[in-house]
């Protein structure tokens, strides 16, 4: 199983790893197109101006800008250390121990503009780039990944849950891959799609599948292993979605 799970547009600061290194990375095949990516977000840094519109920053975020100056100097943490924010907090990865640990490293993987998929101990830089984001002379970043990233995708191996966001998404599709829609669910039984509470839902979830002893290789048997963790699943509008419901 594999839980492909969004990036976040906070990152934490620093590490303790060695400068950025491709070839440290998983799935080598992204290689030519990261280095694309990154080399443009390195010279782009010289232009501030051009990078708050491209990566639609202001004045105030300017330090996102000299992160990007310094992809190729400054210091990596492992990518699960990285990514930060609230589906983050309710994954704690940190938290996990034993061979929950070793089945999580595993089983998540990150989807990301700028490196295409990272596992859970890839060491990366802190940087800013968005799916949406548009970098001068070319067209979106999707129409740029996908070439690349779809035929890695179709090779993975096993059941795929995809929890990236509809823009990331967009970055390399997943025919058959397993969606989560969080509902929430008033006391007149109406229901209504979740914002507020959609991260922190898709990152409790995560732990749990990314932790689980079981394997399922199905619809029917990841939902198993979730109701058995306590959440409240329902098979959604198509055959690979599921529905994740909240109480008010």
């Amino acid at each position: 199983m594999l839980i492909l799970l969004p990036p976040s547009e906070t990152k934490a600061e620093g590490g303790d790893g060695p400068p950025l290194e491709l070839d440290r990375l998983s799935f080598p095949d992204l290689n030519p197109t990261r280095k694309e990516l990154t080399g443009e977000l390195v010279a782009l840094a010289a232009d501030l101006p051009a990078s708050r519109a491209a990566l639609g920053l202001s004045e105030r975020q300017d330090a996102e800008i000299a992160r990007n100056a310094a992809l190729w100097t400054s210091p990596t943490a492992p990518a699960l250390s990285r990514y930060t924010g609230v589906l983050y907090d309710a994954l704690d990865f940190a938290s996990l121990r034993g061979t929950a640990l070793d089945r999580a490293r595993s089983r998540l993987v990150v989807g990301s503009a700028l490196f295409g998929l990272v596992r859970a101990d890839d060491p990366v830089p802190a940087y800013r780039l968005s799916a949406g984001s548009m970098l001068p002379g070319r067209g979106t970043l999707a129409a740029h990944w996908r070439p690349a990233l779809e035929p890695v995708l179709a090779e993975q191996e096993g059941l795929i849950v995809d929890l990236r966001s509809g823009s990331y998404a967009g970055l390399g599709r997943i025919p058959g891959a397993i969606t989560v829609q969080v509902l929430t669910e008033r006391p007149d039984g109406t229901r209504k799609v979740v914002s507020h509470h959609n991260k922190s839902s898709k990152g409790r979830l995560a732990r749990l599948l990314a932790g689980a002893r079981a394997e399922p290789g199905d619809l029917s048997g990841l939902l198993k292993v979730a109701r058995r963790g306590g959440f409240e699943l329902e098979r959604g509008s198509t055959a690979t979605q599921l529905d994740l419901i909240l109480r008010d």
